[in-house]
């Protein structure tokens, strides 16, 4: 039709603002990690829309007449299979089929989108990443599972055995953090792309008490701290697990090293 793309998203996500204590809800992208997404797709606009407990008790018809009509002007409305709005969920592609006409725009369905005849969700890529299959995960993304933080001080056990390690800080705790173990990635640094290995977890064999994720990145050399890193995850290589001592880590390490690169 000629006209601008426009994506409508609601931020804070409406079970954080509904249901805050019933569970801890896990997303795979941050706010800026899908504005990002949605950049790079091509999308002109991206409209957010504070998620309040008030904004929730507008009906569909007034979602409808006051954001889609008269704010964005809508010419053709493009909707998810399953998309419910307003209030009570009332609204449906099958409400907007018998009304679209009414308010002046054109109407699409997105059909639930198949890989390999499976229905992929967002509930299966979660399964998927907290279960370590991340050959899954990234054929159900279309992409590598993407992790950005900010590299801070460590306690620098890594660098004392030949493994300097990027403790990143992932400043968003609703964000998924994948299965603790050890995967190959790629890591964006500063504009380059290092091949390299991360470990999620608590870092047993130094008696670790809290959950970290450090990178070691393969032919870096400088200083990563308070720069920005974003992780693309590849490949699950092993479990996390407790070694006797710093040296069996060591050689562990180098063999993680050699699966790592073998894999990219």
């Amino acid at each position: 039709i000629n006209g601008e793309t426009v994506l409508l998203t609601f931020w804070p996500h409406p079970r954080l603002v509904l249901y805050p204590d019933e569970h801890q809800l896990r997303l795979l992208s941050t706010f800026e990690e899908k504005a990002k997404l949605l950049r790079e797709a091509g999308i002109d606009h991206l409209i957010t829309i504070p998620f309040t407990k008030e904004f929730s008790q507008l009906t569909s018809r007034e979602f409808i007449e006051s954001v889609l009509v008269d704010s964005i002007q809508t010419k053709k409305l493009v909707i998810g299979y399953d998309h419910r709005f307003g209030k009570n969920r009332e609204g449906s592609f099958e409400y907007l089929q018998t009304h679209h006409q009414e308010f002046g725009f054109d109407l699409e369905e997105i059909s639930r989108q198949d890989v390999e005849d499976i229905g992929v969700s967002s509930t299966k890529i979660r399964h998927a990443l907290v279960s370590g299959d991340i050959e899954t995960a990234i054929n159900y993304l279309g992409r590598p599972y993407e992790l950005n933080g900010i590299v801070i001080k460590g306690e620098q056990i890594g660098r004392s055995i030949g493994f300097p390690t990027a403790n990143v800080h992932i400043p968003n705790d609703y964000k998924l953090i994948p299965k603790d173990g050890v995967y190959a990635i790629e890591a964006l640094v500063g504009g380059s792309l290092y091949k390299a290995m991360l470990n999620i977890g608590n870092r047993p064999t130094v008696n670790g008490t809290k959950k970290t994720v450090e990178a070691n990145l393969f032919d870096f050399q400088g200083d990563l701290y308070d720069k920005q890193i974003t992780i693309f995850i590849k490949a699950f290589l092993r479990n996390e697990q407790k070694f006797d001592g710093l040296e069996a880590l060591k050689a562990q390490l180098y063999v993680d090293q050699k699966n790592a690169k073998k894999v990219l």
